[in-house]
């Protein structure tokens, strides 16, 4: 998609919560191809660096894949690029890792397709998924604490 002058911040690069948007946007849209019936909603995003401006004309590329999938929960992980359209030239701006529970229609969690890995490079993916969504439980327990 083409980033408009109506996405733009004070600066004149495209307003980091629009970004934001659209990587919600495309988790929710993997997370619901997955799980079939189910809603989906957003539980996280874990810290989102963005590692180099996107300009008001730069296509928004996102590149979004299943990583995790834990009874309701599910890791979307979400890969951003900027591309200048005018000088064919792609940038990567960050990444984002988007957690998503699926619920019923009363509103509870309801449990999706275990994730069927096929490479070892989805293996991987999988493994770093449980470790970061273990961190995301602790660091969640931990705030409960603290309030």
């Amino acid at each position: 998609m083409v980033m408009l002058p109506s996405d733009a911040n004070p600066l004149g690069n495209v307003f980091g919560g629009m970004i934001l948007k659209h990587v919600d946007l495309i988790a929710g849209l993997v997370a619901k191809r997955h799980a079939g019936h189910a809603n989906i909603v957003t539980a996280s995003m874990d810290s989102m660096t963005f590692s180099k401006p996107v300009y008001i004309g730069n296509a928004l590329i996102l590149k979004a894949r299943l990583n995790y999938v834990k009874r309701s929960s599910m890791e979307v992980e979400v890969d951003i690029e900027a591309e200048d359209l005018n000088k064919s030239q792609k940038v990567y701006t960050g990444t984002a890792y988007v957690s998503l529970v699926a619920l019923d229609e009363k509103g509870k969690p309801i449990e999706v397709p275990k994730l069927i890995l096929q490479s070892k490079e989805e293996e991987e993916r999988y493994a770093e998924g449980e470790n970061r969504m273990q961190i995301r439980l602790k660091n969640r327990k931990k705030r409960k604490v603290d309030v």
